[in-house]
């Protein structure tokens, strides 16, 4: 039996998920600091941070992954088109190839 993720929930959280591939590793530590400060006024928080260990299915070309949690879709989107994040991607596009997707769940 599947669950619907969203039966009985009034909103569902919405997961940013961040596939990477580290250019500069100084520049990345940089950016990766600075994002905390950025989510947090949407109630946003890193679920977890990895390295990849292994393919199971497909080559996937990224080594590190990111989530973060916010409590609605319209919070993650208000995050991403924030003046506060958006001032950082630079720093982000110089220091790594970063996939951003959203979901609901």
């Amino acid at each position: 039996m599947a669950l619907d993720c969203y039966e009985g929930s009034a909103m569902p959280n919405a997961y940013v998920v961040g596939q990477i591939s580290v250019k500069d590793e100084r520049k990345w530590v940089e950016y990766r600091n600075q994002v905390p400060a950025t989510i947090a006024p949407w109630e946003g928080e890193v679920v977890f941070r990895g390295k990849k260990a292994s393919d199971f299915a497909k080559e996937n070309p990224h080594t590190d992954i990111v989530v973060i949690r916010f409590p609605s879709m319209e919070a993650a989107k208000t995050w991403e088109a924030s003046p506060a994040y958006q001032s950082i991607i630079p720093l982000r596009q110089e220091a790594a190839e970063v996939m951003l997707t959203a979901y609901q769940a």
